[in-house]
């Protein structure tokens, strides 16, 4: 699934970036405007660094991506059926290597970054009782025809803040997708045999894409 790789490496060049001090995120589409361009300029200003030690991505994710990502929620998503038979210390270890996993996947893609345009959709009203809403954004690459993505974002009904726990790319959900790919071993192997796999990948060491195609 090619596109599907390139889309997650558009993923992670996307809105839900940036310092959490400055931003908005009490409007998804601000925030979202907001944090895309602070992430764009940190990413053409560190790219030196950034091509001479690419583990650095690793900070720019925790520093510019975690905070707008509700990392609690996408993971419980991801588990579905299988989370009622956890324990509390069980879902705190998926989480923490879930959120890792995450971490590392963004880092890891991110060292495709060139210099993409994204068009955010405009802001649109929203309903005082609605939690969960999607944002259109358009990906401009010079080199590929527009593709269209849609986060799904929710909101905190106690902070009245938003954040992302998912994404639609080309109909297919990112948390669907990693529901199926873990189900199985969820089924038979259970949730401890799947964090410790989530450890493993996320200490793989973050490589520029050409060592890789080396």
């Amino acid at each position: 699934m090619k596109w599907f790789r390139y889309v997650m490496m558009m993923v992670v060049c996307l809105p839900l970036m940036a310092q959490a001090a400055v931003v908005d995120k009490t409007n998804p589409y601000t925030m979202m405007d907001q944090v895309s361009q602070k992430t764009f300029a940190r990413l053409k200003s560190e790219q030196g660094v950034i091509q001479q030690n690419p583990e650095h991505l690793r900070r720019v994710v925790q520093q510019e991506l975690l905070p707008y990502i509700n990392t609690r929620y996408a993971a419980y998503k991801v588990l579905g059926p299988h989370l009622k038979s956890t324990t509390p210390q069980q879902r705190n270890d998926f989480v923490a290597a879930f959120t890792d996993y995450l971490v590392a996947s963004y880092a890891q893609v991110l060292t495709q970054y060139t210099d993409q345009d994204i068009e955010i959709e405009p802001p649109k009203p929203i309903p005082a009782d609605r939690s969960v809403i999607s944002v259109r954004v358009d990906i401009v690459d010079t080199k590929r025809p527009p593709i269209r993505l849609d986060f799904t974002l929710r909101k905190n009904k106690k902070t009245g803040e938003w954040q992302g726990f998912d994404m639609v790319a080309e109909g297919v959900s990112m948390i669907s997708t990693k529901q199926s790919e873990w189900n199985g071993q969820l089924r038979s192997q259970g949730v401890d045999a799947v964090t410790q796999d989530l450890k493993r990948l996320a200490a793989k060491p973050i490589r520029r894409e050409s060592e890789n195609n080396d």
